[in-house]
């Protein structure tokens, strides 16, 4: 008995938007609080804000690199995409690392571990600037810029307890979430409007 073959066609419609968007929401969430402390923070701030955390940037990220990594490798709708792997990694990787401070920002428990894992995220944002770099996607390489200095800031911020690196996270998260919402509106200009012509 032959084994039967799946075969998809090519899609144009890659998924980024959706994390770009989801990205950029939580970023101009938590950056703008960090940065203009308002609202203040209380219990029940925190746990909306672990619930925007855990949906926008978590899930809709999540489920872009999920979408991302399955169509580059079980069904290759994506066509010859390979810089998409590392937006696959990157998307799914973030986002479960959204679904973790969302969820410790929820229950109210300690910040500090964050600067280990910041540690991990900045060598994953610098790899997908360098990638996107070689790939000669430059506004894909602004974004991972942006993360990169996200966490060269966020290192220092939790290991210290430096208030005004938290300032200054909220900053650079607000500047890379304003990035994201032109990246998020091009992409999809692009893939509605002008892959039909």
């Amino acid at each position: 008995m032959d084994a039967g073959t799946l075969s998809l066609s090519h899609s144009p419609f890659v998924p980024v938007a959706i994390g770009f968007f989801g990205l950029g929401a939580g970023y101009f969430v938590w950056g703008g609080q960090a940065l203009f402390d308002f609202p203040k923070s209380t219990p029940d701030v925190n746990r909306t804000m672990g619930m925007w955390g855990f949906w926008m940037p978590g899930f809709l990220q999540f489920i872009t690199g999920v979408y991302l990594i399955v169509g580059l490798t079980w069904f290759d709708v994506f066509g010859n995409a390979a810089p998409l792997y590392m937006a696959g990694l990157a998307f799914t990787a973030y986002g479960i690392h959204w679904f973790a401070m969302a969820h410790r920002r929820y229950i109210g428990s300690s910040s500090a571990p964050d600067a280990w894992i910041a540690i991990a995220f900045l060598c994953l944002s610098a790899l997908g600037a360098d990638v996107s770099l070689r790939a000669g996607d430059t506004t894909v390489m602004l974004i991972f810029i942006g993360l990169t200095l996200i966490y060269l800031v966020e290192i220092p911020t939790r290991f210290l307890s430096w208030t005004t690196g938290g300032r200054l996270v909220g900053l650079l998260q607000l500047a890379t979430g304003i990035w994201l919402m032109y990246c998020t509106y091009d992409t999809v200009i692009r893939l509605a409007l002008v892959s039909k012509t």
